[in-house]
């Protein structure tokens, strides 16, 4: 049953990465508990623009889970209080009425913040530029059963394929790595026939641009682990450190 709540929302305004920024309180009154919070953002912004005051810049795309493109810390979490849930899945009925949310970006030396909420998370795409893929020869589609592949090694390769690259990881681990990113994309490929080919330098590639990246090594605390809304699991770091030899 639709309900309706008063929500306060402390966000991080910053006009960009030269300036100064800091929280400011907005408080949203006779919200609909149907609402995602991306979508309270919408209706803030709304407010914001019709009283001549510059909207909060924040990053989405899909609103579904799917893309990776929204992500910032809730009351210090990535992507807020529930797991294996990215913040445009993320809904008023969750919270209770009165409740403040401090909202505020990513923090990391890898993701420079560009305004507001939005930071720049180009680093993740040049690590994968660096080697994140593999080569196989054009043409027709092959025949599906070509290449036999065992349905629990599909499976696997399948669960890592599910980051999205929204860099929650990153924003959790307290030396900012991204070494869960990274293994997920190297376990992609790795765990399949096709990625076998440069399979060592594959790793060595997208490790060496991490560390180019400013990323820091893992820390060991499993807050990647536990952030992360496709619940990839942190072992795959231990399997990519395995990977060069």
């Amino acid at each position: 049953m639709n309900s309706l709540i008063s929500i306060n929302l402390k966000i991080w305004r910053q006009e960009n990465k030269n300036n100064k920024g800091g929280l400011v309180l907005y408080k949203m009154r006779d919200i609909s508990t149907d609402l995602s919070l991306l979508e309270v953002l919408d209706k803030l912004n709304e407010q914001l623009v019709q009283q001549d005051k510059r909207p909060i810049n924040f990053d989405h795309d899909c609103r579904e889970g799917i893309c990776g493109s929204c992500g910032f810390l809730i009351n210090g979490q990535a992507h807020g209080p529930l797991t294996k849930t990215t913040v445009c899945q993320l809904y008023m009925r969750n919270f209770k009425n009165g409740t403040t949310l401090i909202i505020e970006p990513w923090r990391a030396k890898a993701f420079p913040l560009i305004q507001d909420l939005l930071v720049d998370r180009s680093s993740l795409d040049r690590i994968l530029q660096a080697g994140g893929y593999y080569a196989v020869g054009t043409g027709n589609a092959p025949d599906g059963d070509s290449l036999p592949i065992k349905p629990e090694q599909a499976l696997s390769a399948f669960d890592t394929a599910t980051c999205i690259g929204c860099g929650a990881c990153v924003a959790s681990c307290r030396n900012a790595s991204a070494s869960l990113f990274v293994a997920a994309k190297l376990a992609h490929l790795g765990q399949l026939p096709q990625g076998q080919n440069d399979r060592t330098i594959r790793a060595k590639n997208l490790k060496t641009q991490m560390f180019n990246e400013s990323f820091g090594s893992c820390s060991s605390n499993l807050e990647c682990e536990a952030v992360c809304p496709k619940n990839i699991s942190a072992d795959w770091i231990s399997w990519m450190n395995n990977e060069e030899s």
